[in-house]
């Protein structure tokens, strides 16, 4: 009942910028599915799909302000997802350039155009990771020491603050969303699935000793909706359905897929030490290497969270995780493996 309520006032104007990634693509379909009629998309191709639903494209970039100017005219509000996922540090620039650049470049011209109300897409890593298992809700303070070491979650971080200095004032309307990782069927780029892909093709070769929290990104596109009207000024909103060791994680996961989960456990500052040295030596093979150092040491890492101010204010009712994992391993095998390959 919350979710109808919530779609059913969606007649403004909206711009979505990456309306076409994961995240966006829901949203859209869900808008559509309510009978939105006055939706843009800021993307650098926007589908057929989209367009033939009656969503207005426009193509460009949010670091290019003229780009920009023109897709926020005439609009009442704004989900802004566009961004680059990357765990690798010489990628810092670029996602510099959209996420903080590109922010303020929106904000600006989002505010010289009228427009009231904006939904940021950040991370829940700007706010939910420690060394310990620790629950972290939005009252915690932002761990900058930590998300500092690795590029994308400072820029995410810097993100925040670009959109909490640029719009503001005159009544306007700035939500802050942070989900984690994003889950579920969907995911044509594997911006954040490819975990899932990388477990059914049995390339996780360890156990990390961390812990990690999902959600399903259906669920998160109904609490984005639902942030329209119900969401706060200038609040923080945390999305997770669950928290999980990686050894229970990859236990569901063999339990729906039937590939063995990784048998082998080692130190954090051995599994730490150990990744930098292969990637070393295959760099200076000029090579890829096989394993990522930023994403072995992002494992070791808690990122568990509670979800529970959204949920009061904003409707949040993510679903069963068993169902989520399950969706996303048929999406993944039909889409990218051919379905009962690894079985």
């Amino acid at each position: 009942m919350a979710k109808k309520k919530a779609l059913a006032k969606t007649e403004k104007k909206i711009l979505i910028t990456g309306g076409t990634g994961f995240l966006g693509t829901h949203i859209v379909r869900q808008l559509l599915e309510a009978g939105a009629k006055n939706l843009r998309v800021m993307a650098s191709t926007v589908p057929a799909w989209m367009t033939d639903s009656g969503v207005e494209a426009a193509v460009g970039s949010v670091a290019n302000p003229e780009d920009v100017k023109n897709a926020v005219a005439g609009v009442e509000a704004i989900f802004h997802l566009a961004g680059k996922v990357s765990r690798d540090n010489d990628d810092t620039a670029a996602m510099n350039k959209i996420h903080l650049e590109g922010t303020r470049i929106l904000c600006e011209a989002a505010c010289d155009a009228g427009v009231q109300t904006m939904v940021l897409a950040s991370s829940s890593g700007t706010i939910a990771v420690s060394e310990d298992p620790d629950v972290i809700d939005e009252s915690f303070p932002q761990p900058v020491e930590i998300i500092s070491r690795w590029g994308y979650y400072a820029s995410k971080y810097y993100q925040e603050r670009a959109a909490l200095m640029n719009f503001d004032g005159d009544g306007r309307k700035l939500v802050i969303m942070n989900p984690t990782l994003l889950l579920g069927p969907g995911d044509e780029r594997l911006s954040s699935t490819k975990v899932v892909l990388d477990f059914l093709g049995r390339k996780i070769p360890y156990c990390p000793s961390g812990g990690l929290s999902i959600v399903d990104t259906r669920d998160a596109a109904t609490a984005f909706i639902n942030a329209l009207d119900r969401g706060r000024h200038q609040e923080k909103y945390l999305l997770g359905s669950a928290n999980m060791t990686f050894e229970e994680f990859f236990g569901r996961l063999e339990r729906l897929s039937g590939v063995s989960a990784p048998m082998l456990r080692m130190p954090k500052k051995l599994a730490v030490a150990g990744a930098g040295m292969i990637d070393s030596l295959f760099r200076n093979w000029n090579r890829t290497s096989p394993v990522q150092p930023k994403e072995v040491e992002l494992a070791e890492y808690f990122w568990y969270l509670d979800s529970s101010k959204a949920q009061e204010e904003l409707g949040f009712s993510p679903r069963d995780p068993q169902e989520t994992l399950n969706a996303t391993i048929s999406y993944i095998r039909e889409n990218f493996l051919g379905e009962g390959i690894f079985k």
